[in-house]
């Protein structure tokens, strides 16, 4: 079954007709919810089902970015609120294995919120690399300042995501962290040098290289290539992503609609491509647009589908989890980062 080279997103809570009719056409490879397609428990189920029957493929993945601290879909009063990625730092500063555990359980428990709507893709784990001075853009989504503790805690989420049956996207590849801008609004530019750059951003993706997803980083490296962000870059995705990270696995885009990349939908949608991307991700839902990437995505084939194909063997069938015991836990643990 062809399915198209990109990830939509839809426009609200349930799908308009006109929606079903696009999906069922495009057949895009899968799906990306916001708050503004989450309602409750029963909504969201409803949603995901319907999505995969537009395209007629109950495998079709659905993703979210629900990271924990101020980026995340779900919350109260139908889901828990999780921690920012630095608070498990914390801990693990103060107690490795304790931090590492943490993060496996904040990992797992969403997992469990999120498997039992039909979502089965997180943007998770942020495997940046803040320095002093950039944009709090990543901030507090960090779980660290230096190299060694965000490849491992990034790890443990990763394992406790899977462990839940929901597939992770390692963000931002090759790295955000010296962003001086946010990548929502303008286009960041990191002078720094390509030594440097490999100690120290590229690190904990290298680290963790074997995972089955990667999000690209709308962020210009001068030294690899001037003149495009990674998203955009044929050399920072061959030499960097591909070649030194040495990730083989299924490589898209950030958001599209980010104000970091210029052009219309469709030219960023093809100049993403056409630098090496395997599918784009396109988030805000407007239908127009939606048509024009569409249009210009074309299949996704070749070794781009290989990628995904293999992404989706990492799929399991959760382990069990007693859901009270599990929480209690995590706030124990959690409490560790305050004391």
């Amino acid at each position: 079954m062809t399915v198209s080279a990109f990830i939509s997103g839809c426009a609200g809570p349930t799908l308009s007709e006109d929606e079903i009719a696009f999906f069922r056409e495009a057949r895009p490879w899968g799906f990306i919810l916001f708050k503004r397609n989450c309602e409750t428990p029963e909504q969201i189920a409803a949603l995901t089902r319907a999505l995969r029957d537009a395209v007629g493929r109950p495998e079709a993945p659905v993703l979210i970015d629900q990271e924990g601290g101020r980026v995340q879909r779900l919350g109260p009063p139908h889901w828990p609120v999780y921690p920012a990625g630095a608070v498990y730092g914390a801990i693990h500063a103060k107690d490795q294995a304790k931090g590492l555990r943490a993060a496996t359980l904040g990992a797992r428990l969403i997992a469990h919120d999120l498997l039992a709507l039909g979502i089965d893709v997180d943007c998770l784990p942020v495997l940046d690399v803040p320095v002093r001075g950039a944009h709090d853009v990543i901030g507090a989504r960090a779980y660290g300042r230096t190299p060694e503790p965000v490849a491992a805690i990034g790890r443990a989420v990763a394992e406790g995501l899977l462990a839940g049956g929901v597939l992770p996207i390692v963000k931002h590849m090759p790295g955000h962290g010296r962003a001086g801008v946010d990548s929502h609004l303008s286009l960041p530019h990191v002078a720094t040098d390509r030594a440097t750059l490999s100690q120290t951003d590229f690190a904990p993706f290298r680290a963790n290289a074997d995972l089955p997803m990667a999000m690209s980083a709308h962020v210009v490296f001068e030294a690899i290539d001037p003149d495009a962000p990674a998203t955009q870059s044929a050399p920072v995705i061959a030499d960097v992503i591909r070649g030194e990270i040495g990730f083989d696995g299924l490589l898209m885009t950030d958001d599209l609609g980010m104000e970091a990349l210029s052009g219309t939908p469709a030219d960023r949608a093809r100049r993403s491509l056409d630098a090496g991307i395997d599918i784009v991700l396109h988030c805000n839902g407007k239908l127009d647009q939606m048509r024009a990437v569409a249009e210009v995505v074309g299949p996704l084939d070749g070794i781009a589908a290989d990628r995904a194909a293999r992404a989706l063997t990492w799929r399991r069938v959760p382990a069990p989890l007693d859901e009270p015991a599990a929480r209690a836990e995590l706030a124990e643990l959690l409490a560790l980062a305050d004391a």
